[in-house]
């Protein structure tokens, strides 16, 4: 099995809410399990099959991090109780939490509260003769195994201008920022690490802001240190045109969070796929939840509402 992370738009700011998760891991063959008997059973009709699972197996993730299953293809309401049940989620530390379907085809299991950082996760997709309500049924079983680590946490004050960053509960240092303009304000709520890059190559054209290389807000720039957050195009970074971030600058960017070049680059090592960046005081609205992985902005009735299984508590590891 292969594996993918969510791949979006590479520019700040711009995107909306229909962005959806994707990749390509977990694709499997379509053909039956080998089998010691002769005559292996006929499939019951096309296949249903995965086509990512998240976290990678072997991972080391932050307590935000959600278990996010697509399916190639969609999965009927009917069905879902039925389908989340043949996906078991067992924990060293014992977590409520439940399933969640973001539409048919995408959905992701979160703790009620944040992971117990420490907790051993195993996901155990079952999906053998499992049927998806629309005539396809599984033919393979998934299985990821993942680790919770250090509790880190980022909390982004839009209108302070400051980012303090948290370890295992203890402050390690609050740095300047930068966020969104007026125009093009930063999403709130919080959104989970969906990973990090070295250097990412944005332009303004990628996310609709402006594809005409006269105006003001065109940019096409390849930039370090670069903390990603949705799929909309909204990344914790060092830009060249906001090198000195804080108060004192407030140069608003066009969405995302912006560090001097020695701070993003702590930051990115600070950091990991999972941790938590909560970002406060800015007139947009919270990140749809489905917008990388943003699970946490969705309260928990809110959370309940899209599950077909409803709250269930992790099996024994």
């Amino acid at each position: 099995m292969t594996v993918a992370v969510l791949v979006g738009a590479s520019a700040c700011g711009g995107g909306g809410s229909d962005d959806k998760a994707g990749g390509s891991d977990g694709k499997a063959s379509g053909k039956p399990s080998a089998s010691a008997s002769p005559s292996p059973a006929k499939p019951k009709g096309p296949p249903m099959l995965l086509e990512t699972i998240m976290p990678q197996s072997g991972a080391t993730v932050g307590v935000a991090m959600p278990v996010s299953v697509i399916f190639t293809d969609p999965v009927a309401k009917s069905a879902r109780a039925s389908v989340e049940k043949h996906m078991k989620v067992s924990a060293s530390t014992q977590v409520a939490g439940a399933w969640h379907w973001f539409g048919d085809k995408r959905a992701d299991w979160r703790p009620k509260d944040y992971w117990p950082s420490g907790t051993q996760v195993k996901v155990v997709a079952d999906m053998e003769g499992v049927s998806n309500g629309n005539g396809r049924y599984g033919v393979h079983s998934y299985t990821h195994t993942f680790k919770v680590g250090d509790d880190v946490r980022a909390d982004v004050s839009v209108t302070g201008h400051t980012m303090k960053v948290t370890k295992n509960g203890s402050t390690l240092r609050t740095l300047s920022i930068n966020a969104g303009s007026a125009q093009y304000p930063t999403w709130n709520g919080t959104m989970a690490v969906i990973d990090k890059q070295e250097k990412v190559h944005m332009t303004s054209c990628s996310v609709g802001i402006s594809c005409d290389k006269g105006s003001a807000n065109y940019y096409d720039l390849t930039l370090p240190w670069d903390v990603h957050l949705t799929q909309s195009g909204t990344y914790v970074h060092y830009s060249t045109g906001d090198p000195n971030p804080g108060s004192g600058s407030a140069r608003g960017s066009h969405g995302c969070v912006h560090l001097s070049m020695s701070d993003a680059k702590w930051f990115y090592q600070q950091v990991k796929q999972g941790d938590p960046v909560t970002i406060s005081g800015s007139p947009r609205a919270k990140a749809p939840a489905d917008n990388g992985y943003a699970d946490f902005n969705l309260g928990w009735d809110q959370w309940l509402a899209e599950s077909g299984s409803g709250e269930g508590t992790t099996a024994a590891l």
